[in-house]
């Protein structure tokens, strides 16, 4: 949301797995701007994951407005049999070109924002993103695919067609890759038993608002949900340092605050000292929606890789890609995140040429 706001990026592209719905498939619209109450970067969007956060306001309220344009898009695995090799390549002469520049690709690969006021895109992959609640308005329906494609790559050619349409729009674009879009966990799963995470999700669950609700309707709801995120944050703050069975009585005696008795009473059973901080993390993950979890295997991983090669040979060469692990905070598999880097690498290699790499996660960096 910050590099929105700045003004740097206006058009998103989110391709996402079969095992991350969070969001529907379409085009979604909303505002991003400085709240004139709080002075804070809020939104437009009446999605559940800005209403279950206490992001939303109405527009008037929102000063230095930038729209962004939301385009969620499906990506499914191909199967190895019908990968672009076989089905040959499309002539370079029909893809689309972008008009960049070496101080935009330098200012980009140095990690700086992009200079200018341009119109930013972003195609993302990635598994996590916002929760759509009432955005009746979907993308057009894909093209028809042509008869000498596969039926399995039909769906690729397709995206491929829209993604060009979003990124005609600017003279720009990052390729921002996930690791957790080809394999992810949900880590709290581990953490806690099935009890306790059931727990969490009662007491951070988010009384969504009705589906025609008005823009009164829509402010309760952000503001009761505000002031149930307050009262929780507290509770396990005043946990963290001293978590007595008064100081547990205390909270549950608030109102939703009830399973809080249970939950602490099986932690400490388990737990010479609960992270209590952790723990309230973890509910946050809790409000509407569980988070992905599907460990991939070796088959669903190279399917989603052949599908991106697809995809990417057919698109304009980004400005700059980006790579994030998700590995420190275990959302992609620890067991399986060097591969999965290594299968993304020679991916990228095999489509872009020599790659200049910056292993930002490592001690020192280093270039491939």
């Amino acid at each position: 949301m910050p590099a929105v706001y700045a003004g740097h990026i206006s058009q998103v592209v989110w391709l996402h797995p079969p095992w991350a719905q969070q969001i529907s498939e379409g085009k979604h619209h909303f505002l991003i701007g400085k709240d004139i109450s709080t002075t804070t970067i809020r939104v437009t969007g009446t999605d559940h994951y800005f209403l279950s956060d206490g992001l939303y306001v109405p527009a008037d309220q929102l000063e230095n407005q930038k729209s962004l344009n939301l385009h969620v898009i499906l990506i499914s695995p191909t199967e190895a049999s019908n990968s672009e090799e076989e089905n040959g390549e499309v002539a370079s002469a029909k893809r689309l070109k972008l008009n960049t520049d070496d101080k935009a690709s330098s200012a980009f690969a140095s990690s700086s924002v992009a200079p200018g006021d341009l119109d930013h895109s972003t195609p993302s992959l990635k598994k996590k993103e916002v929760q759509n609640a009432s955005a009746p308005n979907k993308a057009e329906t894909l093209s028809e695919c042509s008869a000498s494609s596969s039926l399995s790559e039909c769906p690729i050619r397709d995206v491929v067609k829209d993604v060009c349409q979003v990124l005609q729009k600017g003279d720009a674009y990052i390729l921002d890759i996930d690791l957790d879009f080809f394999s992810v966990k949900n880590p709290f799963k581990e953490m806690y038993t099935q009890t306790e995470y059931e727990l969490l999700q009662e007491l951070y669950n988010f009384k969504k608002p009705h589906r025609n609700a008005t823009e009164e309707g829509l402010l309760d709801c952000v503001e009761n949900r505000v002031h149930q995120l307050e009262d929780l944050e507290a509770a396990f703050a005043d946990l963290c340092d001293n978590d007595d069975e008064e100081t547990v009585q205390k909270w549950a005696s608030y109102p939703g605050m009830k399973p809080l008795v249970q939950l602490v009473h099986s932690l400490k059973t388990r737990m010479e000292s609960p992270d209590y901080e952790m723990v309230h993390q973890a509910g946050l993950t809790c409000d509407y929606m569980e988070l992905p979890h599907h460990v991939s295997t070796e088959e669903e991983i190279e399917g989603l890789i052949e599908s991106i090669k697809v995809l990417l040979k057919d698109m304009p060469k980004p400005t700059l890609v980006t790579v994030a692990r998700s590995s420190l905070d275990d959302y992609c598999p620890s067991e399986q995140v060097e591969t999965i880097q290594e299968k993304v690498l020679n991916l990228l290699g095999s489509v872009y040429g020599t790659l200049d790499v910056h292993l930002d996660y490592a001690s020192t960096a280093s270039s491939l």
